[in-house]
């Protein structure tokens, strides 16, 4: 099913669950109001990096360096109650989100010599013209042992596409363990679990907060915004500052070549600190609500 809506050509117009950032309103000149907005921007970067990252499903054994997967699959995600308080993120879609926000995706995994195993995954955010890309290295450091449980360390990066305005990429480091169980011939099931730390960077060109506003032709091409009031840049969200972790159990049940699997997960986002850009003044401390997300697998195993 993810793989037929992938393929399918999209809307020419924007949907309910695209992404127009200058909902999230004009930071201006006033320094508590920079403060504000900028921290809406931020809350919301790290909010739809944790819907970007809100699945792993695969257990930490790799898939030897012959081996192969094709997965579909499916992730369902409940976002925050929408506002700019404590507990709440504004999601600056075209229409209202939809809530529980569908993520379809196709995933190919290959295996490398020495234990190590390069991924891809492509998915749909639902109604929307937006879709991620991943890349993944995972390397099990131990695995395939009788009475040892299996360890990965999995590193990631995962791209925004078809956003208008602002770009956003989360990178990060995820840490599984499991163990898989033999049930008779060629029927496995793996039980796993693990931490997934990730970091999220964000940032926009300048904005024209006024919609309505038509090109003057006399506007210098090389800089259209130039003297022109109701524009703005929003802060850049730093890699580094800005880091979920995200808790993740699941299990997969492999039946000859079929692969079949399930997992929630939990994203912790912590506080972010709503402070003057220039002097440092710190304003408040917003908590961020989690992000639960639960995922489903369907694919072939070679």
């Amino acid at each position: 099913m993810a793989l037929a809506v992938l393929v399918c050509g999209s809307a020419a117009y924007a949907d309910r669950n695209d992404i127009k950032i200058t909902n999230l309103g004009n930071p201006g000149t006033d320094p508590v109001t920079v403060a504000e907005v900028n921290g809406r921007f931020r809350a919301f970067a790290r909010t739809f990096a944790a819907v970007m990252t809100s699945a792993n499903l695969m257990p930490p054994e790799t898939l030897g360096h012959a081996g192969f997967s094709l997965n579909a699959e499916l992730s369902v995600i409940g976002l925050p109650t929408p506002g700019n308080e404590d507990g709440q993120v504004t999601m600056p879609t075209e229409g209202t989100p939809t809530n529980p926000l569908l993520l379809p995706s196709v995933h190919v995994r290959k295996g490398l010599p020495f234990s190590f195993e390069l991924g891809a995954r492509v998915g749909w955010i639902d109604r929307s013209d937006m879709f991620t890309a991943t890349g993944e290295l995972k390397w099990a450091v131990n695995e395939g042992f009788t009475w040892l449980p299996d360890i990965a360390v999995r590193a990631h990066v995962t791209r925004l596409m078809g956003n208008k305005d602002f770009d956003l990429t989360a990178a990060g480091l995820d840490f599984g363990v499991g163990k898989q169980f033999p049930l008779g011939g060629m029927v496995t099931l793996t039980p796993y679990g693990g931490l997934d730390l990730t970091g999220v960077a964000a940032s926009t060109d300048t904005l024209d907060f006024d919609q309505t506003r038509t090109r003057d032709s006399t506007t210098p091409p090389a800089n259209p915004y130039a003297g022109l009031d109701n524009t703005g840049v929003y802060r850049e969200v730093k890699l580094m500052e800005n880091v979920n972790s995200r808790l993740y159990g699941g299990v997969r049940f492999i039946g000859g070549a079929l692969q079949l699997g399930a997992e929630v997960s939990l994203s912790n986002q912590g506080f972010i600190e709503v402070a003057n850009a220039q002097t440092g003044e710190k304003y408040r401390d917003r908590a961020v609500p989690a992000v639960l997300a639960f995922s489903t697998t369907l694919g072939l195993d070679f």
